[in-house]
């Protein structure tokens, strides 16, 4: 694996997104070995998981000039497969028997989101923040910002900061308990909760999980995502998307 680290000692694992010269953008190589890694997680589950990313950000979600690249009627196709990996990885780490700790060091924008939103902890880095960027760019949003993050917050606050592409900062993400830390040495943060969950019975672990995504509710957060999906290929291969996303390219050039 070259885009997505596994590393593993006797009873933890840690899952890193390796592409920080792309600020781990999400592109389908990625969401590749990101599937093989948790097929392997949940085939050997360790007693936790970290979930980190190398570089100044966790992700900015889907490459936008990996989508711009793709031609006119070929977008769809991209993005169904692209959006419906990103989905499989979602679900994936939700359904893992062990707690997920997720290391936030930078910006997290975009779909990505929804792979801090599988976690069972966050701990954030001052610097750290999440933003949308769907209505800038022009695509539908996806990776859990409708389908999971207003039963997060509210539909109130979901609507406010997607509608406005609002910035929150760290603090505001411990505040709206997206985060359960936000530390400078987030490292330190971390191996304190895994020193923690390491002392508890891993059985007992499972079972609260387990209660706590009970499988009807699994079947409608699966099937939120998907709706998520086909309204991303609804719009993706729109002219005004287009114009979008070569506006957004430029700014960011």
């Amino acid at each position: 694996m070259t885009l997505v680290r596994l590393d593993r000692t006797e009873a933890a694992a840690r899952l890193t997104l390796a592409r920080p010269e792309r600020h781990n953008s999400l592109v389908p190589e990625l969401l590749h070995e990101l599937l093989a890694a948790l097929q392997a997680l949940h085939r050997a589950p360790p007693a936790l998981l970290v979930l980190a990313a190398e570089g100044r950000s966790f992700s900015t979600g889907g490459d936008v000039a990996g989508f711009h690249a793709v031609p006119r009627g070929q977008r769809r196709d991209y993005a169904a497969r692209l959006v419906g990996d990103l989905n499989r990885a979602i679900l994936a780490l939700l359904d893992l028997p062990c707690p997920v700790l997720g290391r936030v060091q930078g910006p997290l924008t975009g779909g990505a989101l929804g792979l801090v939103l599988a976690c069972d902890l966050v701990a954030v880095t001052p610097r750290g923040f999440l933003q949308p960027y769907y209505v800038d760019v022009g695509f539908s949003p996806d990776g859990g910002w409708c389908a999971m993050l207003p039963g997060r917050i509210g539909e109130a606050a979901a609507r406010e900061i997607q509608l406005l592409n609002r910035r929150v900062n760290a603090d505001e993400m411990l505040h709206l308990g997206l985060a359960q830390a936000v530390a400078e040495d987030i490292d330190a943060v971390i191996g304190q909760w895994q020193a923690t969950l390491l002392s508890k019975v891993p059985a007992a672990i499972a079972r609260t999980k387990q209660q706590l995504l009970k499988p009807e509710r699994r079947v409608a957060l699966a099937a939120a995502l998907e709706a998520e999906r086909q309204s991303f290929i609804d719009q993706i291969d729109s002219q005004e998307t287009d114009a979008g996303m070569a506006r957004f390219l430029a700014k960011s050039a």
